[in-house]
């Protein structure tokens, strides 16, 4: 019981004593004149937020969204480009009427649904590549087929 104590008392120790050599550190700088000691204590420095992500949607995306609205009967008048609260509306009441969200903007099925998904006509295995076919699964070499059946004892 004794030894557990002791060996308690020391891991306690063991981490009170690091802890309170961090919270200050002292330096030794020499300067021509004269020597000091200088106490560095642990500062609390500002952090800012920072917003991640888009902020905002750019304005030939808008103009995208505001044209397809119209063709969809959803908006009416000219696209101008801004996303303001006629194009909200417009949206929020195009994905209410699929069964979707209406809370973020633009949710990604209403734009696919739109007709403006990603584009991947560009793409290495898009339409027209100049990749072959893989070869048949069917054609198997002689010699391979013969070693498959030996194997499987279907010859005796």
């Amino acid at each position: 019981m004794y030894k557990f104590r002791f060996f308690l008392a020391i891991l306690i120790g063991a981490g009170v004593l690091p802890s309170a050599a961090i919270a200050s550190v002292v330096h030794h700088t020499t300067t021509k004149s004269s020597s000091a000691h200088h106490v560095r204590s642990l500062t609390v420095t500002k952090r800012y937020h920072r917003a991640r992500g888009q902020q905002s949607i750019d304005t030939d995306r808008v103009l995208q969204i505001q044209q397809a609205l119209v063709r969809e009967h959803y908006l009416t008048g000219d696209p101008s480009g801004k996303w303001d609260s006629t194009t909200v509306a417009a949206m929020q009441k195009y994905q209410a009427d699929q069964g979707w969200q209406t809370k973020l903007m633009p949710d990604s099925r209403a734009l696919k649904k739109l007709g403006l998904g990603p584009d991947y006509s560009n793409a290495l295995n898009a339409d027209g590549s100049s990749f072959s076919d893989p070869p048949s699964t069917t054609t198997i070499p002689a010699p391979q087929e013969e070693g498959f059946a030996t194997a499987s004892g279907a010859h005796q």
